[in-house]
This record gives structure tokens, C-alpha cells and sequence, in this order.
């Protein structure tokens, strides 16, 4: 799987984008080992840009490491500055599954309450309204109750 090949103006962008985060896989004095492949692999999925730190001293030891990663995990390399390896995948696209019986979930509402002072600024307030509530012209939550029936379509039910 051979690298991702960026345009400098590409590689820059994700330059500046890399440049708040942390490390997050650190390679030891072992070197590349099949277990720090796979956590970077999986670091990439998770977030698409990460920093990788380099413990060992032998600045062509990191210059492999780099290389070789980028090629083992079909990635980007972006920068190399000391210790420090910055590596860039596309993310994939995670697929949603709808799940048909799920209820709605909460809802947030907004509720104005006006001053009895005329001149000042009503007070804003949000409320969260759960699946088995109601919001009342008064800005109160009840429990919503069911619907009734009527006498004549409980007896034929």
C-alpha cells in the first residue's frame, strides 16, 4: 500500500491543523513492532490526523520509522520536526443505522417570560422536554396524559 501523495498546499493545511494536538502513539526504544503499527492504524481511524512521538535519539531511525509507517498504513506523512511524526488518513465514513422502533428523544425549547415591568428584556429560558411530557402555554412541564376514548369506542375495543 504506497503513501498518500498531498500537494504542499494540502500538506500545509494539515500542518496547521496538527499543530494543537498531542501525541498520541509513542514509539520506544523497540522500535516499529507489529503492536505499534496497529495502534497507530487504529489512531488514524479514530481521528485521520495524529502525532506520533519518536524516544530514540538516531534522527534516520525516525526518518525510517516515518517512512515505513506511511507506506505500512497506506498514510499521508506530513511533517517531521524532532521527535515528533504527523501522519494524515481520510477517515472512513461510518455507516448509521436507523433503528425503526427507537422513540424520539428530548426536546429542547426555548420560552420567553416576559417582565411585568414593561421595559426590560424578557428572560430567555430553555427547556428539555422528555418523550412523556408536554409543555404548557404557561411555559410549565406536565406529564403528558392519554388521549381518552370515548364511552362508545371503549365498549366496541
Amino acid at each position: 500500500m504506497p503513501a498518500i501523495q498531498l500537494t504542499p498546499a494540502q500538506r500545509k493545511v494539515h500542518r496547521a491543523d496538527a499543530h494543537h494536538l498531542e501525541p498520541v502513539v509513542m514509539i520506544g526504544n523497540d522500535g516499529l513492532t507489529p503492536a505499534v503499527v496497529k495502534e497507530t492504524d487504529a489512531a488514524l481511524n479514530a481521528h485521520g490526523l495524529i502525532k506520533v512521538r519518536v524516544l530514540g535519539d538516531d534522527r534516520s531511525a525516525r526518518e525510517i520509522i516515518f517512512q515505513n509507517l506511511a507506506e505500512q498504513l497506506s498514510a499521508a506523512p506530513i511533517q517531521h520536526i524532532g521527535k515528533l511524526l504527523v501522519l494524515w488518513r481520510p477517515q472512513p465514513e461510518k455507516e448509521r443505522v436507523v433503528d425503526e422502533d427507537r422513540m424520539p428523544g428530548p426536546r429542547d425549547f426555548k420560552v420567553l417570560k416576559y417582565s411585568k415591568r414593561g421595559g426590560q428584556r424578557p428572560e430567555v429560558k430553555t427547556l428539555r422536554v422528555l418523550g412523556n411530557q408536554r409543555l404548557t402555554s404557561g411555559g410549565q412541564i406536565k406529564r403528558a396524559k392519554p388521549k381518552q376514548k370515548s364511552v362508545k369506542k371503549r365498549s366496541l375495543g
